[in-house]
């Protein structure tokens, strides 16, 4: 198969990979933000003297730059299962998923190797020289070799060996002691094997230790390996003399990670699943450094911790989707006796959520930033442009007002859970513009987006109630807070100070909004009741009652439409100038989590637990759009362009991000049914699982959907009424107005010869010939024949131009096809076809058609086509059209018709048309009589 032929195949899957994941005619699945790295242990690739990160995101990895966190490559494609080890050779990355190894260089895979065994899962890599080692949860392990010395990594088998419960029982890690020729050393939990792979041979087995073994790093040490307990013991082993050489004890930890500093200082460090990083100087034989918390206990603490080589850098990683590094800056001591090293500085960090968010707003009108709060009591702020600009809010208090700082502990657990957040970017920078609602607290805290950090004040609800809603003017300056006793506050953002309280809600106020004029406020409750205010006046200006409790709302404030998600499983839509209902949406099947409207109020977006994204098209009232998901969805918000959706769902860390394909098309807004409804694909990391952000621009599935989807409007809805055409409105106006319309086109002043041409322009005609032949050579006698046939051409030109003169008569010569099917529908009585052809014609050819009719008698033409419109009329289609025919007829020809109107044809047809305009007459008469009855009660 040649390149060409490869790279068509590859589009042509691509093709159709992004066909099956856009089950959706409006949202395509775009990418994941706020994924680092879950529980896989990453690997630290050299390339040269740089290094880089490989973290796992589930069935998807990621390549980070070490120097600067920022992301290099993401995984082409997901992998059959999720990624459980990942091993790093100069360019290339090992992934291991099932009873499968994927070999990839820059995110792209090249090579996959299969085990034998189908039920086999891998569980750790080994890679150094020729040899590719692998272990699985059966304790067996493979080694491949490299086919060729110059391939670039191994992939052929080529012996694999057993490790049974009497050898040492299940195997904790696979590794490579520098000076041991085909040698590989597997830990298990109680000791230590070494084996030969050339030879597959057992050359060692130590004796067992008191202790599981939890995690094993050979030293820069010639013959020592580092083995960490699970009762917090750091054992070094010496493989050639067969016994400890040390054992390092850490009281109350278990050991998930142990790493050696290679930069010329003798330290450790060691790794607990409590989330603490212990640093011990081997030298001096002591605890140097303790890093408390670095990682969180409750996703497994610190799943790997690392030096780079010849660095004083540490990179660590755990189970709460974080990537973080550590420096150790050097010693300011002066004296070689006493050295003191400094604690570890913090460097850089990359990570999001360590649970599924749950509540997101877009930051500002650009889709720059996305604000997050999760259950894990964190607000994030990530950014949809560049990765490395995302960043967690500081929950940090201010100090006091005297400026005093606050007594008591600096490190505080994180606040609640967010349930409600608003943002207003009016005031940004001048003072906060974030509130934000906690779980079962009584007042609402402030943000400032600017500073990324906790604002000065908090609201308190004035009913002892807690939050439940937020909202603020689009000013910035107040800030609205609903209690679950009933009532609201209102609050100033620049003094924190109260300044409105409204009481009209009996239960819980679960929505609040104000228009973007601060003349008129909306609240909603869980009683049912919709509240109108007029906001200067702080009066009540009507309420409406609903059937159900309301548990949520979203303004428009361009439409001063809001809508309103009940209990019954309805979205019930309010205008708020009327204050009545004018839309119900219903469809879904379990309560509604999430719903917004889009930027030009015309679709409402909504999710539901019965795990369908479903999009209603207002106008209408119809659902155009339903998709099911994988993953139930519990928020989601549509950017300020439209261009993007962002959902957060039950199941995985990130923000999914959706594009919307119908803002490079036409969207039929036909309804659908819940059983069209496809089952989605949620976005993932990955490059070809996802769609760009073009998706819907250069996609023909989207016309062609569009086109077998759309709506085509009936030509005639009963064969008794009148009809108008389906064309263009400017088509009759057109031709009643083409005289003026010619007349307007005309140039005003005639094109001008130069008064002196160029010099290369000045030999015209047969000089031009001459003069050419003769710097060609051209014999003469070739000349003289050339002219003579060129004679000969223009005589024959003029003869023809004589004869087109004189006008053919009857059936003799020249016929438009415009005059054969007006003469075919006159001998058959039937002028469908020529109305159908005159209707399709465009203006000027139908004026031109028009006055090349026969005025010659006996005036055939011109009765059968006042025949044809009269045919036409009692179709009742196109009658608007029939009579611009008309009229256009008697402004060219009317003196000839009007000359000759006791001709018999052109009187009897004159006559059947006035019969059949009278029916037409009477309906006109009928219409003008009710205008004038609506006019006169209206005006009355």
């Amino acid at each position: 198969m040649t390149l060409t032929e490869l790279s068509k195949k590859r589009k042509i899957d691509l093709r159709s990979n992004s066909r099956a994941a856009h089950s959706s005619k409006i949202f395509s699945p775009f990418r994941v933000v706020g994924n680092v790295s879950n529980g896989t242990p990453f690997s630290v690739g050299t390339l040269g003297s740089t290094f880089y990160i490989v973290t796992s995101v589930g069935k998807t990895f990621q390549i980070y730059d070490a120097n600067n966190l920022h992301l290099l490559f993401v995984s082409e494609k997901e992998t059959a299962s999720n990624i459980v080890a990942l091993a790093t050779h100069f360019h290339h990355v090992f992934a291991a998923y099932g009873n499968k190894i994927g070999v990839y260089r820059r995110g792209i895979e090249e090579h996959v190797i299969e085990l034998d065994s189908q039920d086999a899962t891998i569980a750790h890599l080994c890679i150094f020289g020729d040899y590719l080692c692998v272990s699985t949860d059966e304790n067996i392990v493979y080694i491949y070799k490299k086919e060729n010395p110059k391939d670039k990594f191994a992939t052929v088998f080529y012996t694999k060996f057993q490790i049974t419960k009497i050898q040492g029982g299940d195997i904790v890690s696979l590794n490579h002691l520098a000076t041991y020729l085909n040698k590989l050393v597997v830990v298990t939990k109680s000791n230590i094997l070494l084996f030969n792979i050339r030879t597959g041979k057992l050359l060692y087995t130590s004796a067992e230790f008191p202790d599981h073994i939890t995690s094993a790093e050979p030293a820069p040490a010639l013959d020592i390996i580092a083995l960490g307990t699970v009762t917090g013991d750091i054992i070094m082993f010496n493989l050639r003399k067969g016994r400890k050489v040390r054992t390092i004890k850490v009281p109350q930890i278990r050991i998930s990670s142990i790493s050696f500093r290679t930069d010329g200082s003798s330290h450790l460090c060691v790794g607990g699943t409590n989330g603490d990083l212990i640093f011990y100087d081997l030298d001096r034989r002591q605890r140097i450094h303790l890093l408390k918390n670095i990682h969180r206990e409750t996703y497994g603490g610190v799943t790997k911790a690392t030096f780079l080589n010849g660095q004083a850098i540490i990179v660590t990683s755990g189970g709460d989707n974080s990537l973080k590094e550590y420096v150790f800056d050097p010693s300011l001591s002066q004296s070689n006796e006493e050295v003191v090293v400094q604690p570890p500085r913090f460097l850089r960090s990359r990570g999001g959520h360590s649970q599924p968010p749950s509540v997101i707003s877009f930051a500002d009108s650009e889709s720059h930033f996305i604000l997050s709060g999760s259950r894990d009591r964190s607000l994030w702020a990530f950014s949809l442009r560049k990765d490395a600009q995302s960043q967690e809010l500081s929950q940090r208090v201010h100090k006091k007002k005297d400026g005093g700082r606050i007594g008591g502990s600096t490190i505080k657990e994180k606040f609640p859970e967010i349930v409600a957040m608003v943002i207003e970017n009016a005031r940004v920078g001048e003072w906060e513009n974030v509130i934000t609602a906690h779980k079962d607290e009584k007042f609402a805290r402030t943000w400032d987006l600017r500073s990324k950090r906790v604002g000065r004040w908090t609201f308190n609800t004035t009913d002892d109630g807690f939050v439940k809603s937020v909202t603020m003017s689009q000013c910035g300056n107040f800030g609205f807070i609903g209690s679950s006793n009933g009532d609201i506050c209102v609050f100033n953002m620049q003094s924190g100070l109260i300044r409105k309280k409204y009481k009209l809600h009996k239960r819980a106020v679960t929505g609040i909004a104000i228009d973007g004029m601060n003349r008129k406020m909306v609240s909603c409750g869980l009683d049912g009741i919709v509240g109108f205010y007029d906001f200067n006046k702080s009066t009540l200006l009507g309420k409406l009652q609903l059937a159900a409790p309301i548990t949520s709302m979203v303004y428009h404030r361009s439409s001063d439409l809001f809508a309103l998600a009940l209990d019954d499983l309805s979205i019930v839509v309010v205008d708020a100038v009327t204050q009545k209902i004018v839309r119900q949406l219903w469809g879904h099947s379990n309560r509604i989590t999430a719903f917004d409207f889009s930027p030009d109020g015309r679709w409402i977006i909504s999710a539901s637990l019965d795990s369908t994204l479903r999009t209603w098209d207002l106008p209408t009232g119809g659902c155009i759009d339903g998709v099911r998901l994988d993953s139930v969805a519990t928020n989601l918000k549509i950017s300020p362009k439209g261009d993007l959706l962002a959902t957060t769902h039950v199941s995985g860390n990130g923000i999914c991000i959706w594009t919307n394909r119908a803002q490079f098309g036409a969207v039929s807004t036909r309804s659908i049914n819940e059983e069209d409804f496809v089952k989605m694909l949620l976005p993932n990391a990955s490059v070809s699982g996802n769609a760009t952000i073009l998706a819907g621009a250069l996609d023909e599935a989207l016309e062609d959907e569009n086109n077998a989807t759309s709506y085509q409007s009936m030509e005639q809805i009963n064969d008794e009424l009148v009809t108008l055409s389906l064309g263009p409105r400017n088509k009759m106006n057109t031709l009643l107005h083409l005289d003026i319309i010619k007349q307007r086109s005309k140039p005003t002043e005639a094109p001008k010869k130069p008064e002196k041409l160029p010099f290369f322009l000045q030999l015209t005609g047969e000089n031009v010939g001459d003069e050419a032949s003769g710097r060609e050579a051209v014999v003469s006698e070739d000349l003289e024949a050339m002219r003579g046939q060129q004679a000969e051409t223009n005589k024959k030109i003029e003869m023809e131009t004589e004869l087109n003169k004189f006008k053919p008569s009857g059936r003799i010569g020249f016929e438009s096809n415009f005059t054969k099917l007006l003469r075919e529908g006159s001998e058959k009585k039937d002028y469908s076809k020529f109305l159908q052809n005159l209707v399709e014609l465009t203006p000027g050819s139908i004026d031109l058609e028009v006055r090349s009719l026969n005025t010659m008698e006996p005036f055939e033409e011109i009765a059968s086509f006042i025949e044809a419109l009269t045919y036409g009329l009692k179709t009742n289609k196109n009658f608007e059209l029939y009579e611009t025919f008309m009229t256009l007829l008697f402004r060219v020809h009317g003196d000839i018709i009007n000359s000759n109107n006791q001709d018999e044809k052109i009187k009897e047809t004159l006559h059947n048309w006035e019969d059949q305009r009278k029916e037409f007459d009477r309906l006109d008469d009928l219409v003008k009589f009710c205008s004038s009855v609506t006019n006169f009660v209206s005006s009355a």
